[in-house]
């Protein structure tokens, strides 16, 4: 019965997820793995760094990789429904209507000779195809002001150059929830604004979430954009997921000594420091993945069983979890890991 229960809450669901992108060099392991459910109305963040295989989920959740790329494994199960794999033809009847994302550039992915209201538009024609001209516009000019973009009547005609960085981000936005969608992705919403117009972008996803209760996927590597949006934290790394947990575990009883760096690498204004902290290393070559723990090279702590064999989830509560060996029953002591590192 819980069981079932947990299940009705999930409105996404993706197990063991695995992408590769084909070049002319190799094979990139983009996604190894990779498991994680989303509830009806929170907000899930995916956190990692650049290259870690956030996007790249995503995308392959929406049908949206390069013709290089493809989805070698896994499932993709939304309300019940499995997705992965679908046709173009019905992947496009999902996109807009139960899930839509908004790219980390507005100004890159909306398009320069179209007024903002045809493209806003757009959206409704495709999935409202029973709307007439005159309740498009209104839609349109509705979504305009629920995005907080004034003089919805006249900026509807302008164009995407006539617009600042936070009103383009707006704009997408507005294309994002046109349709009332179930799930709206945001690919770095916040990277290229400065830190006022990302309070203001945040505060309004919080503000049309629960206007509209759409479930929202913040990808990012920002973990001060987390803080104040996110209900949940799923940490990646090399196209893994190395901890995930409610936003106070991960916060507060962080793990996995990659989530550990990445919290420690915050500037805080309350901590005299000479230096701000970081990651030695860098990241794992995924087109030659090693078999161990992806972050073993970069592990303080690593023991020679981290290069080895990948650890498996232990868990610390129902909602919380990490795959590090430092917690794995079957090691002796995990406290004598420090002393063991690097073998």
């Amino acid at each position: 019965m819980e069981e079932k229960a947990r299940e009705s809450r999930n409105l996404l669901k993706v197990s063991d997820l695995e992408v590769s992108i084909h070049t002319d060099n190799g094979v990139v392991h983009a996604v190894r793995g990779v498991s994680f459910t989303l509830h009806h109305g929170e907000t899930l963040a995916i956190v990692g760094e650049s290259g870690c295989g956030k996007s790249v989920t995503f995308k392959s959740i929406l049908g949206l990789l390069p013709e290089t790329g493809r989805i070698d494994a896994g499932s993709v199960v939304l309300e019940g429904r499995e997705i992965a794999g679908l046709p173009e033809k019905e992947m496009r009847q999902i996109r807009g209507r139960d899930i839509s994302m908004i790219f980390q550039d507005p100004l890159t992915s909306l398009n320069p000779t179209m007024n903002i209201g045809d493209q806003i538009a757009e959206v409704l024609k495709l999935h409202r195809k029973n709307m007439i001209p005159a309740q498009r516009r209104q839609r349109v000019l509705e979504l305009l002001y629920l995005a907080g973009i004034p003089n919805p009547q006249e900026r509807y005609r302008q164009y995407p150059h006539q617009f600042s960085g936070g009103m383009r981000q707006r704009v997408m936005i507005a294309i994002a929830l046109a349709c009332d969608p179930k799930i709206l992705i945001a690919d770095e919403p916040t990277t290229a604004l400065d830190v006022t117009i990302q309070a203001q972008i945040l505060d309004l996803m919080k503000e049309l979430q629960q206007k509209i209760n759409t479930a929202i996927v913040i990808i990012t590597h920002n973990l001060g954009v987390v803080a104040s949006i996110a209900n949940r934290l799923v940490v990646l790394y090399g196209g893994k997921v190395v901890e995930q947990g409610l936003l106070n575990e991960i916060f507060y009883e962080m793990r996995h000594p990659y989530t550990r760096g990445l919290l420690d690498s915050i500037p805080r204004l309350n901590v005299e420091r000479r230096e701000l902290s970081s990651i030695p290393g860098s990241p794992p070559d995924l087109m030659d993945p090693l078999p161990g723990c992806p972050f073993a090279a970069r592990c303080a702590s690593c023991m020679k069983v981290c290069g080895k064999y990948a650890p498996s989830f232990t868990a610390f509560s129902e909602t919380h979890s990490a795959a590090c060996w430092l917690y794995d029953p079957r090691m002796p002591r995990a406290g004598e890991a420090g002393e063991a590192a690097n073998g």
